[in-house]
């Protein structure tokens, strides 16, 4: 009998193989065929990059600022309008001259914090920030408390600054403010996109945003100082205007404001603070020496982060700009147009002002987007989240980590609405408790290293630590009806879980640990029966019964658990129909406990001889995720965890590809179909001709190159060679004569690599790229061919991988490298 199938590839070795081919055979002729989900996923998400394009990018001190600061220094945007926001309901008017002093007190827990992270910076630079401080100083399991609060911060951080960068939109287009939240989460889902894709922040681009906010903030209160010098700077008049949150009417300084109401519109203003940590988190991304240029970096953070809350809260102060209930127009919005003016210059400015306010929150709100995967990975690593979240993706990113917080941050803006003042209390207790365990961290430090000067050390870190947790003291209570509830609830929680999972790998490695001193001896078996547990007699029965002939014991029989009478018929006559030369035996299983049936047939054929192995296999339908569920239950892997519990005794799911073989049989099926046009549209994403895709199929494990003889022409490539040979004043044209027709500003390049050579055309445009033969280079351009002529490329980007090599040149097989003026260009 010829049992048929085939069951679903799971080694990881780059073969290919043609799945036409009969049972158990298959060619090395073309590519495995890729799956709908993975067609899918290189139409959107691009071409997958292997580990060797993973590279760490090393950032000056300016671009760094420009990185790393966006989550601090955009805070500016909402952090007065929160402190309004809580006083004047309750102060009136008054909650503008108590603006001042709140910030104030804000500003000396910025210096505070800001004094101890730059010892963090100088101490450690690894990443990890406030995570690693407590790692080393109190242990992995404490550590956990910081690493939840930063979790937590990120997931926040995404949410506020998101949703107060749809603000900065609408209020300068009102029109959009009904679609305040629909915005946000779309703006959420382009980030998590964004970031899928291997958007990496790091360089210029991103620094653009931090620089223009400062300077049109910086611009702003400049004109609003020398306004308010020559007595020319409006007020507003928040009891007459419509719309704002509730003014309570009444005189005194604190009319209304108790300690209590005080307290909240300083754990408002504390959400100033957030990101300070930023820098801490990255001091491996500083160009050498990391250390003391982090702490440069986060000086000037700071320090412009003062600046502007001040600045910001001082012409609030004299304006007397208001919040509106609606979360819209802002007040740094309001502060504009009083400052700025109306006319047409005003308008402008205006209108860049609130450009560059959305571009810093959104890219502020990026930041999580590289921070949270990080930081989970580096949590994963120390065995206290799941490993999923410490791997790679598809474009060398922590995949799973960016879904968790996209998911995660979508959820927090749809349960508040979107609302940033409805935010906040979620904010900033994550933020503190960060800064409480670095305060608290160096503190420790210091006291156990005692180097220079380490009383002042000790006196600032401490200073830092304990105000700190007075502020997520105060946050706790004074925020705790608002919201923060959820987080003084969900942040214990995560600490267990974080302790739970760890608690599990740790007993894991305990035991493998074992296996060093006191291996289990090893068993050799006089006798082996397998056993194929069936329920049917489909595809993926006749592949099981393949697997289980294959592994030639001693015994093998097929064993149905008798259920349903009228099957076990039915499964009889099917045995006999196909002609199946494996013994079936029907076990009666009055109860349909088929688990407990099972253990008791592997422990019946254990017991009936002597030193005896069973191997039990078990046939698995495997469809595609969603119909597989439908289709099918897990009683496989019941049955397998049962069986693997008993000694002696081990279970083998034998998974078959149910739906690639339908596929195969049934081409004409819609699916196969859907199939078909994802491969031709990457196809046409990638300008790849289908044709011919297996002649040019990319090499991931090389990285994306293409070898030279797989170059089509009319396409972009990648490819690498040594220089074999360089000719300058030739074009790559023939005239009539058939003779080369000189041109004194081209150079004719000859590249080889292991399987044939190519030319590239260098004209003017090249003039700055010096070569020399016998070099490796690697080029990417548009592979171009008239004729039968050699494929070459004209002007392609140039890299020099390896300086020029003249013995293995003129080794090679084109002969000696050309001497003099032609050797080099």
């Amino acid at each position: 009998m010829a049992i048929f199938g085939r069951s679903r590839a799971t080694s990881n070795q780059a073969a290919t193989a043609s799945w036409s081919a009969p049972a158990g055979e298959f060619t090395a002729t073309s590519t495995v065929p890729d799956s709908i989900g993975y067609a899918f996923k290189r139409v959107f998400l691009g071409k997958p990059l292997t580990t060797s394009r993973l590279t760490h990018e090393r950032l000056s001190n300016p671009v760094a600022l420009g990185v790393l600061a966006p989550d601090a220094i955009s805070s500016t945007a909402y952090g007065t309008e929160e402190v309004l926001v809580e006083l004047l309901p309750y102060a009136g008017l008054a909650a503008f001259t108590l603006l001042l002093p709140i910030t104030g007190v804000i500003l000396v827990i910025l210096v505070l914090v800001a004094a101890s992270y730059r010892q963090v910076v100088m101490a450690y630079t690894r990443a990890g920030g406030s995570y690693v401080v407590a790692r080393e100083n109190f242990g992995p399991r404490v550590a956990q408390i910081a690493a939840a609060a930063l979790l937590i911060d990120y997931v926040v951080t995404v949410a506020v600054q998101t949703a107060a960068g749809t603000v900065a939109v609408v209020s300068a287009v009102p029109e959009l403010g009904p679609y305040s939240l629909e915005i946000t989460v779309c703006v959420v889902i382009l980030m998590c996109f964004a970031n899928l894709r291997g958007l990496r922040e790091a360089g210029r681009p991103f620094a653009i945003p931090t620089y223009f906010f400062t300077g049109m903030v910086v611009l702003l209160i400049v004109i609003g100082v020398i306004r308010r010098i020559i007595g020319d700077l409006p007020r507003y008049h928040p009891e007459q205007m419509a719309g704002t949150v509730t003014v309570h009417h009444g005189s005194g300084l604190v009319m209304g404001a108790t300690v209590l109401v005080l307290l909240r519109a300083f754990a408002n203003g504390g959400s100033s603070l957030t990101g300070v940590e930023a820098i801490s988190n990255t001091v491996s991304s500083f160009r050498r020496p990391e250390g003391a240029n982090a702490r440069k970096v986060l000086t000037v953070m700071a320090c412009i982060l003062g600046f502007l809350l001040a600045g910001v809260a001082y012409l609030v102060h004299e304006t007397h700009a208001t919040p509106y209930s609606d979360g819209y127009p802002s007040v740094l919005s309001e502060l504009a147009h009083a400052v700025f003016g109306h006319g047409l210059i005003g308008d402008i400015l205006y209108a860049l002002l609130q450009i560059a306010t959305a571009l810093i929150l959104f890219t502020g709100a990026n930041t999580s987007f590289n921070g949270f995967p990080a930081l989970a990975n580096f949590v994963a690593e120390d065995r206290f989240l799941p490993r999923q979240l410490s791997k790679r993706g598809h474009r060398l990113v922590f995949s799973n980590g960016i879904i968790v917080l996209a998911i995660l941050g979508i959820a927090l803006l749809i349960g508040t609405g979107g609302s940033v003042n409805a935010l906040v209390p979620f904010y900033a207790i994550g933020v503190f408790t960060g800064f409480t365990m670095a305060g608290f961290g160096m503190t420790k430090h210091y006291l156990t290293t005692r180097g220079k000067a380490w009383r002042a050390k000790v006196a600032v870190n401490l200073g830092a630590g304990i105000t700190s947790l007075i502020v997520v003291g105060i946050f706790a209570v004074a925020k705790f009806t608002e919201g923060a509830w959820l987080v003084v609830i969900v942040f214990p929680l995560l600490v267990l879980l974080l302790m739970r999972l760890n608690r599990e790998y740790r007993a894991e490695a305990a035991i493998l640990e074992e296996l060093r001193t006191d291996r289990p001896d090893q068993v050799n078996y006089a006798y082996n029966e397998i056993l194929v547990f069936v329920n049917s007699v489909d595809l993926a029965v006749f592949e099981a019964l393949r697997y289980g002939r294959s592994l030639r014991g001693d015994k093998i029989t097929a064993v149905h658990f008798l259920v349903d009478e009228m099957k076990a018929v039915q499964i009889q006559r099917r045995w006999e129909h196909f002609d199946i030369q494996v013994p079936l035996l029907i076990v009666n299983c009055p109860d349909r406990r088929i688990t407990h049936a099972a253990q008791e047939q592997v422990v019946k054929v254990l017991r009936a001889r002597p030193n005896t192995s069973v191997t039990v296999i078990l046939p698995r339908r495997s469809y595609a995720p969603l119909l597989g569920r439908l289709l099918h239950d897990r009683t496989a892997d019941k049955i397998s965890d049962s069986i693997s519990r008993i000694p002696h005794a081990a279970a083998t799911i034998i998974p078959y590809d149910v739906q690639s073989r339908i596929r195969q049989a049934f081409p004409d099926l819609a699916e196969e179909r859907v199939t078909r046009w994802f491969e031709g549209l990457r196809d046409r994403v990638e300008a790849i001709d289908p044709a011919a895709r297996s002649a040019a199929r990319l090499d991931d494990a090389e990285a994306g190159k293409l070898a030279i003889s797989g170059l089509l022409s009319g396409h972009r490539a990648m490819v690498d060679g040594v220089v074999m040979e360089i000719k300058a004043g030739a074009d790559a044209r023939e005239g009539k004569s058939g003779e080369d027709q000189p041109d004194e500003r081209v150079r004719i390049v000859t590249l080889r690599d292991d399987t044939g050579e190519m030319r590239l055309k260098l004209t003017e445009r090249s003039a700055d790229t010096k070569l020399s033969v016998g070099q490796r280079i690697e080029v990417v351009g548009k592979a171009r061919q008239t004729g039968h002529r050699p494929v070459h490329m004209i002007d392609p980007s140039i890299t020099i991988l390896d300086p020029a090599d003249r013995d293995d040149a003129g080794g090679s097989e084109g002969g000696p490298a050309s001497p003099g003026p032609t050797g080099s260009a």
